[in-house]
């Protein structure tokens, strides 16, 4: 039997891991809250920014596109859309254009063949169905643990997470690397000057944080899936 395996001490890698995903969550969004006050210079719109943005790298087939919620924004690269939230696409603030810059970085990667965007982007299936399935393959090796199979039921769940694991992973680079685009791209455009390039970089320092949290936190709920079932024997 696994010891522990509805109450054990590695619960407190979790814990951690979901204390930094809320932390990192709550200060990106006091953060985009403070400066989402502060009014561009430009009287840009998010939309009318990235427009600029994109024009001035010479990418003229990505759509800039308005999608509902709040800081849901993102580019796709299959399509080449970039979405802006509510929160971004018709204001005039230093948080929002910033935002919108930094997917204009995402789209700037794909238009320059930046390799771990490309990296990233073949992970996502296996990220996918790598965190679909794992918990159900480790609760099957469970079920047929000591007739041979279990163990390896285990291991192949344990596998398949490690590919969401090593997504989140990649994402680190390609999130910080649209940011440091996005802050070369407002000051050489001249659509922000120095002060407002001071609140996007907090801005988006704040944002990095939650990838930096989530990446933590998958390599923490790895760490206990190896603690819990790595290693055993079917006996």
């Amino acid at each position: 039997m696994f010891y522990g395996f509805y109450f054990d001490p590695t619960y407190i890698l979790v814990i951690i891991g979901m204390i930094l995903c809320l932390a990192a969550s709550a200060r990106v969004n006091s953060t985009f809250h403070k400066y989402s006050k502060v009014r561009s210079n430009s009287g840009m719109t998010g939309a009318q920014a990235a427009a600029k943005i994109l024009e001035s790298q010479g990418i003229y087939d990505v759509r800039i596109q308005h999608i509902g919620g709040n800081l849901t924004d993102n580019y796709n690269p299959k399509n080449k859309v970039l979405s802006l939230s509510d929160a971004t696409y018709a204001s005039t603030s230093v948080a929002a254009i910033g935002v919108a810059a930094h997917e204009c970085g995402h789209a700037m990667q794909h238009h320059k063949g930046y390799a771990p965007i490309s990296l990233r982007n073949a992970l996502v299936p296996f990220a996918n169905w790598g965190a679909r399935l794992s918990w159900l393959l480790i609760i099957i090796g469970i079920l047929f643990y000591g007739q041979g199979t279990g163990q390896t039921m285990i291991n192949i769940g344990i596998f398949a997470f490690s590919a969401a694991v090593l997504f989140q992973i990649v994402t680190l680079p390609v999130e910080f690397n649209a940011s440091n685009r996005a802050v070369r791209v407002l000051e050489t455009t001249g659509i922000f000057g120095n002060t407002e390039l001071k609140y996007t970089k907090k801005v988006l320092g704040a944002a990095a944080l939650t990838y930096v949290a989530a990446a933590a936190s998958s390599i923490l709920q790895l760490l206990r899936l190896i603690i819990l079932f790595g290693g055993r024997r079917d006996d």
